[in-house]
């Protein structure tokens, strides 16, 4: 995601056909995100409240009679609001949540939209995920039911082998089936330790939770579970997703600000923090809660360590970059967990990025290039990853190809004709603009030789800017896909990491001072943001 070398650049663009809010604008941004870094070099924000965990934490009250009855009030409250929703499945969760009733045809529909926006391979297991939810909020009808083949732990990453063997359990005990195995039993049980969310995965703790329910002699651990939930009951009421994103927050936060040249000892101190939570692997997880290391967050860092001192953290970047190629697929490309798991595109460009601060890996690279056009749709576009916006892939194998690619002209293509008369970008096509995805958007646009639709979409930022700098901006990041969740600095650093791409692009303007000859010793030059 870092910016490209000078001489990949094209020609520079005039400050004067972008907003004279721009320089402002950017540098109110800039010292907010600075603000969010902490003394140890972190960048944390929380998860903000979700419908999905808030209703699996409801009739997890109601079904084991425990909990806080404040706790439960407040929860009540907070679905409450979300029931109206426009968001047909919040809108379909919220109201089984509370005992208002799902239609057959509302829980179709909600399960057809889920299944829509997730990639193929996944399709079989979320289906039987709609229905183990809905059965778990008392909302199932009698013949809903799974492949059995979808809740197959095998060959699955810890998360998704923990969430698979939950979802049968639910589902077995709702069919009437045989119990949950000793072996089932002891796998979902050793997820659970009092204060603790396994991997800061509070949608995986509930569901654990609601499998070990109704399984004698778990009582305790249902109830010491449920209580570990309540402790990261939000202001609101609801309960989030997971724990925290601090380590994907710092990352991507400490990459946006080293493209915009903030200050190198918050740099440092940034990168002293990565190096301490890297895993003994070489990789790094979306959180420092979390064991299980991730592309997305191992690619980031490298690219961010690289960027600031390639020389000062050669040990740390090295395995990092070991720690991806050590889970490359067969097929050149790379996965989000672990090796044998499907390569996907969005974390194969990102792959690619990481790599490409090395010069020796040119093969990697062009297998992984190989992987991404194969899977490129004929209007420019990639399949589902881990945003709600289908930007973000195009941006990032934007940047991993290169923009003279032909993978590159097609995505160039298909962003201009998308973007909306506000000058934003929405997730996807005809979607009300929003900030992060306009973001995604101006990455791209940056590399282009009109710079009108780059001066339209920085507008658009600008409206959505408050007066602290920070963005204005819906949910982004999916976990599990398709479900979104919304960590509000993540919008602030992926709109700073595009302003940090602009930038280079804009050149200061001569303007001409009344009553004087063009000349450059005559003229005064406005400040480039």
């Amino acid at each position: 995601m870092r910016l490209p070398a000078a001489e990949q650049l094209p020609p520079a663009w005039p400050s004067s056909r972008f907003p004279a809010a721009l320089p402002a604008g950017r540098r109110r941004l800039v010292a907010h995100v600075l603000n969010q870094v902490g003394a140890d070099g972190a960048v944390r924000d929380s998860c903000r409240s979700r419908v999905l965990e808030s209703a699996l934490a409801l009739a997890l009250v109601e079904r084991s009679g425990s909990g806080p009855r404040a706790a439960r009030a407040r929860i009540v409250r907070y679905l409450e609001r979300h029931q109206n929703s426009k968001d047909l499945i919040d809108a379909t969760v919220a109201a089984a949540a509370l005992g208002r009733g799902t239609r057959q045809p509302a829980r179709r529909q909600a399960l057809k939209d889920i299944v829509s926006r997730v990639p193929d391979f996944t399709g079989p297991r979320k289906r039987a995920l709609v229905h183990a939810i809905f059965t778990m909020l008392g909302a199932a009808a009698a013949h809903d039911d799974a492949d059995p083949h979808a809740v197959d732990a095998s060959a699955l990453h810890p998360w998704a082998a923990v969430q698979a063997v939950a979802v049968k359990t639910i589902l077995g005990r709702a069919a009437g089936r045989v119990p949950a195995g000793r072996d089932d039993v002891t796998l979902l049980a050793s997820t659970q330790r009092p204060g603790t969310v396994w991997e800061g995965n509070l949608f995986i703790h509930l569901s654990v939770l609601h499998a070990l329910v109704d399984v004698p002699g778990m009582e305790s651990v249902v109830d010491a579970g449920l209580r570990t939930a309540l402790m990261h009951q939000r202001e609101d009421g609801g309960l989030p997703f997971v724990t925290d994103t601090d380590t994907w927050s710092t990352v991507t936060s400490g990459l946006a600000l080293c493209t915009a040249g903030a200050q190198r000892e918050v740099l440092h101190r940034i990168a002293r923090h990565l190096v301490h939570v890297q895993h003994a692997n070489g990789g790094w997880s979306y959180t420092d809660h979390a064991e299980l290391s991730d592309t997305d967050c191992t690619t980031v860092a490298v690219e961010f360590l690289h960027q600031l001192d390639p020389d000062a953290y050669r040990d740390p970047i090295q395995r990092g970059l070991d720690a991806l190629i050590a889970v490359r697929g067969g097929d050149g490309g790379f996965p989000t967990y672990g090796s044998g798991t499907p390569s996907e595109a969005c974390m194969t460009a990102a792959a690619i990025n990481a790599l490409s601060t090395h010069g020796r890996h040119h093969h990697l690279i062009q297998a992984a290039l190989c992987f991404l056009a194969d899977r490129q749709v004929p209007d420019g576009s990639f399949p589902p990853g881990w945003s709600s916006s289908r930007l973000h892939t195009l941006f990032r194998v934007y940047l991993a190809a290169g923009p003279h690619h032909a993978m590159s002209g097609r995505i160039a293509g298909l962003v201009q004709s998308t973007q909306n008369a506000d000058g934003g970008f929405g997730q996807q096509t005809r979607a009300p603009s929003d900030a992060i995805s306009t973001a995604y958007a101006l990455i791209i646009l940056a590399g282009q030789l009109d710079p009108v639709p780059a001066a339209r979409a920085t507008g658009y930022l600008l409206t959505q800017q408050r007066a602290d700098g920070s963005i204005i901006s819906v949910p982004d990041m999916l976990g599990p896909r398709p479900f979104p969740y919304h960590v509000p600095v993540l919008t602030d650093a992926f709109t700073l990491l595009a302003l940090g791409h602009l930038t280079p692009r804009i050149r200061p303007s001569r303007v001409l001072l009344p009553g004087r000859r063009h000349s450059s010793a005559q003229s005064a030059e406005r400040t480039a943001p």
